[in-house]
């Protein structure tokens, strides 16, 4: 459970996004990545916390865009590396039944460099209230890059900075499934939250049920376990406190892009028990799922 949580850092990559328009062959231009996602649904969820977002991006037109896109949305941008060398990644979406899948084009993301510009992250997370990072964010991270933010964030802990995680396995982001697999269970040792999704885990762990997922989490040492699956139930495991949550129903589902990542924010803007934290986390995600995009205006209740 996170009370009175005024700085939430979430660092990671975010891209050009080429979502379709609902004509044919017909897409449009925004920005969004998994824990950019996450980071912007919670700056409209809690305007008055500070909300940081932490990556690094080019100095062409379209980064100055996102950048300004950023700051609009009332995201930090002062952790936001400029490279000359380097541009933003791409993605499109393409939708069927409202089931999504991706093509990339990432090959000169200034994001993968993070960890090379000199204090950069341990800047962003000193003094937060929580770090947000997820599968991804160490994913586009070499080796030596993903040790650095491992021990950033085990610093960051140690200062009483609760660490969330979202697993977020991409397998194409991976040399194999063993390299993905230690990744992320390495940084789970040094995470408290952890949102994992049953079929994936089961994919690549060979989880046989979501018990096995919550139980390979606990043992990392994580506290507060929190396993999504799919449409169906919610299983969760908060120190003393374990059980299920059934979500409700969406009444029509448009585009599942960031439905776990406004998920995410959901869970981690909402103040009271984990049961609450869950349902803010349900309710939002049924909103964007309605919508197009990772980005959906207008799915965040105001008041």
């Amino acid at each position: 459970m996170i009370t009175k949580a005024k700085r939430i850092v979430s660092i990671g990559e975010c891209m050009v996004e080429m979502a379709p328009t609902g004509t044919p062959d017909h897409f449009a231009a925004s920005f969004a990545g998994d824990t950019f996602n996450t980071a912007w649904y919670l700056a409209q969820l809690q305007p008055s916390w500070d909300v940081d977002y932490v990556t690094c991006i080019g100095t062409d037109t379209m980064s100055d865009k996102m950048a300004d896109f950023t700051q609009a949305a009332g995201i930090g941008t002062e952790h936001i590396g400029r490279l000359t060398t380097h541009t933003m990644g791409l993605y499109m979406i393409h939708l069927e039944d409202g089931e999504r899948s991706f093509a990339y084009w990432r090959g000169q993301a200034a994001a993968r460099e993070m960890m090379r510009q000199d204090g950069l992250v341990a800047g962003a997370v000193a003094g937060a209230n929580i770090v947000y990072l997820s599968g991804i964010s160490i994913a586009i991270l070499d080796d030596a890059g993903r040790a650095a933010l491992r021990e950033t964030l085990i610093t960051a802990r140690e200062s009483g900075a609760t660490i969330a995680f979202d697993p977020n396995l991409r397998l194409r982001l991976w040399p194999d499934v063993a390299t993905m697999c230690a990744a992320v269970m390495d940084f789970a040792s040094v995470s408290d939250i952890v949102f994992p999704s049953h079929d994936e885990e089961a994919l690549f762990f060979g989880d046989a049920d979501i018990a096995a997922t919550q139980a390979r989490y606990q043992g990392a040492g994580c506290t507060t376990i929190i396993v999504k699956n799919g449409g169906g139930e919610i299983s969760y495991l908060s120190g003393d406190e374990s059980g299920s949550f059934a979500p409700q129903m969406a009444d029509k589902v448009r585009d599942t892009t960031a439905a776990g990542d406004s998920f995410n924010a959901g869970f981690l803007g909402t103040e009271g028990n984990v049961e609450d934290q869950i349902a803010a986390g349900c309710a939002l995600a049924g909103r964007v799922i309605q919508g197009a995009g990772a980005l959906v205006v207008g799915a965040v209740e105001k008041g």
